[in-house]
């Protein structure tokens, strides 16, 4: 099956088949010497940075509105490394995605701590599969959103719909990438802003017309204004209620 998928376009998914191989990838296997001394150097840059699990595919194609695919619990510090290396490196990486959309029609929008990798960026809550979001070997996408929005935002929430799902292609560190990321609409149904990871800088509410001149990344953008033309927005919007970092 290895990767058999369309590149750079929006797909509809009606269903995720993504199972856990227990055995190791292929890429954490073969580079164990290049992993340890890349954490190495990633240690000293960012003290703080855990090496915790997370999921590489090693396979992956879309048929009949479906993703099926194989993947395997990796340490971070083997993503790390894959992240310099991603090509030709047999793995790749994807994950669902949430947009969190208040009552008055606010988003949840956060900052990356100066102490992570990715430090300043502002996006929505999400983050890789791991082991505790599969169901006897099968990912739980739901349960994947509904854990890393609590987690990253200390917000307990429901999910509305799906948005949309993007493949795409981009370069970082002279190396081409891609990625795929399956979005969602999120209403909030209790917790606090005050309870979010410790990774973030700030997490706050924003209204529709602020995301766009704070979003990193030009797909979050045009995700938000597909968003608000799938909501009832009136012709001013009420400021959000509450904004916490």
């Amino acid at each position: 099956m290895s990767f058999d998928l369309p590149r750079n376009v929006i797909l509809p998914v009606d269903a995720v088949d993504v199972r856990l191989d227990p055995s190791l990838h292929p890429f954490e296997r073969d580079n164990q010497a290049a992993i340890a001394e890349n954490w190495q150097s990633e240690m000293s840059a960012k003290p703080a940075i855990y090496d915790g699990t997370v999921v590489l595919l090693s396979a992956l194609a879309y048929r009949d509105n479906r993703l099926i695919g194989r993947c395997h619990a990796v340490k971070y510090s083997t993503f790390m490394l894959w992240r310099k290396k991603r090509e030709h490196s047999g793995a790749e990486h994807a994950y669902a995605h949430a947009m969190l959309v208040a009552g008055d029609n606010a988003l949840v929008a956060i900052r990356m701590g100066s102490h992570t990798v990715n430090a300043g960026r502002v996006y929505f809550a999400a983050g890789s599969f791991e082991p505790v979001d599969f169901r006897d070997g099968l990912v739980d996408v739901d349960f994947n959103m509904i854990r890393e929005v609590g987690e990253e935002t200390g917000l307990e929430v429901r999910i509305s719909r799906p948005l949309d799902s993007i493949e795409y292609w981009f370069v970082q560190s002279g190396t081409r990438i891609h990625k795929t990321v399956h979005y969602f609409l999120m209403e909030p149904t209790g917790g606090d802003l005050s309870g979010h990871d410790h990774e973030f800088a700030e997490v706050r509410w924003v209204r529709f017309d602020e995301a766009d001149g704070l979003l990193t990344f030009e797909t979050e953008r045009a995700l938000v204004a597909k968003a608000a033309g799938t909501l009832t927005l009136g012709a001013t919007l009420p400021a959000p209620a509450e904004a916490e970092a």
